[in-house]
């Protein structure tokens, strides 16, 4: 098992919420894997509690197997029968010691078969107690417990002490959980299994980052080799339109036009997938930077997540050679693919620590890409571009690698392309380089390695 990684902040508040003298409802939710029941565990320790995980089961059989586990703090609990949840809670509530938990987790599968249960939780979070009650919800349906919490018509709108999102664990995580020596092999391995610790704990028992991929994503037979799917149905009763959407995405069509021509659909009946797949967190709509969320015409959509992007390169193109038991032959001819694969979440990983950086003694915002016409009209791309304050623009390119002869020769013509840039007019403009793989350190001003990016 990984040891217990980051989410300290997670693990103050929910520690807050369950020492508390006054009852407390607390509710984490987030993509399946990310280490919602391990910081449960970690915030239960020293405490009562009562851990459930639900299924889809019919609902009497769920309110057995609950009363047996409240059996085990509290002996002949589960010697009758309950005929609905408020008999099992009203019986808990008299009988639990005071700050005790009830933890229900994959709480939607336990709504799925019992739909009044927000409901019933709600006149539990209502009832006034001499004796302090604790309740933790958790669920991998992001959309389903989002709408038992956030939706204004929800029975528990509003009654969480805590409600947390627990996303996947930032890049800098997976050196420490990898054992990996650089932070040139993070980014490597971080482009195939993103920041899901499970994902990583898989990969530790298989060694190698070849054997895992093979062994875990391309074998028809590896625990990740349906995983998309899995996500999928998470969140989604019908998967076809959002499963069909991403494909489509990960072989090149980035526009909105292209993937309705595509299905043979009009555009605007892909407002909802693309929604949810946003929601999910594995789509992000891009602009250029700069540019309004309204301008349609620039908007691209990409796969965010690394590992979902990963498996429509690699996987999803290749079923049948996969299928037909060649994962090896098929990772060996991929190679150069991956490199590709590797320079966009290396790219996507530089523009997202810009904020917590600091350079040229400056901290600047949100960092985007920029393509359009420059200002002689002529086509102009640009890997990083973010500002700070009103006055001052950084523009950036990132490289795989190159030579310290060849970052000079980006910098400066790196330094030609920014002139161009309309956002650039009576700003001062600074032009940087990141590079991944630095065989001998560059020691050049204004070029940057990964361990500036992973920190």
């Amino acid at each position: 098992m990984l040891p217990f990684l980051d989410r300290e902040e997670e693990l103050k508040r929910l520690e807050r919420a369950l020492g508390g003298a006054a009852s407390a409802l607390v509710c984490l939710y987030g993509r399946r894997w990310c280490g919602k029941t391990r910081l449960i565990q970690q915030g239960l320790r020293g405490r009562e509690a009562v851990y459930y995980v639900g299924d889809d089961r019919e609902e009497a059989l769920q309110r057995g197997e609950l009363a047996r586990e409240i059996g085990r703090l509290l002996p002949g609990f589960d010697s009758v029968e309950y005929p609905d949840w408020a008999s099992i809670l009203d019986r808990w509530d008299r009988e639990a010691p005071a700050r005790a938990v009830l933890v229900l987790d994959e709480f939607p599968f336990m709504v799925g078969a019992t739909p009044a249960l927000p409901s019933v939780l709600q006149k539990f979070v209502d009832r006034r107690r001499t004796k302090a009650r604790h309740l933790v919800l958790a669920g991998s349906s992001q959309r389903m417990m989002a709408g038992y919490l956030l939706d204004a018509s929800a029975p528990l709108y509003g009654r969480a002490r805590e409600l947390m999102k627990i996303e996947p664990l930032a890049p800098r995580w997976i050196g420490p959980a990898l054992g990996l020596r650089t932070a040139r092999e993070a980014v490597t391995h971080y482009a195939v299994w993103g920041g899901v610790p499970r994902y990583w704990e898989l990969a530790v028992e298989r060694g190698g980052l070849d054997r895992a991929v093979i062994d875990l994503v391309l074998s028809p037979l590896g625990v990740l080799y349906r995983e998309p799917a899995r996500l999928l149905l998470d969140d989604l009763r019908d998967t076809r339109q959002a499963a069909s959407v991403l494909s489509l995405i990960g072989r090149g069509c980035h526009r909105v036009s292209e993937i309705a021509a595509r299905l043979q659909r009009p555009a605007t009946s892909l407002s909802r997938p693309l929604g949810v797949l946003m929601e999910m967190g594995l789509v992000r709509r891009e602009i250029p930077f700069g540019r309004s969320v309204r301008d349609t015409k620039k908007t691209l959509y990409r796969i965010d997540d690394p590992f979902v992007r990963f498996w429509y390169t690699f996987v999803e193109p290749n079923r049948a050679l996969l299928e037909a038991g060649r994962p090896a032959s098929v990772w060996r001819d991929a190679q150069e693919r991956f490199r590709h694969h590797l320079a966009g979440v290396w790219e996507d990983l530089v523009r997202a620590s810009l904020p917590r950086v600091e350079i040229g003694g400056r901290r600047f915002g949100p960092a985007g890409r920029w393509w359009g016409s420059g200002t002689d009209r002529k086509p102009l791309e640009l890997d990083v571009v973010a500002a700070s304050g009103e006055d001052r623009l950084l523009v950036g390119e990132v490289k795989l690698s190159c030579t310290a002869a060849e970052a000079r020769a980006v910098l400066t013509g790196l330094q030609e392309r920014a002139a161009r840039l309309p956002a650039a007019k009576s700003k001062r403009v600074e032009c940087v380089l990141w590079v991944l793989e630095q065989r001998r350190p560059l020691g050049m001003e204004w070029v940057y390695g990964p361990d500036a990016v992973l920190f």
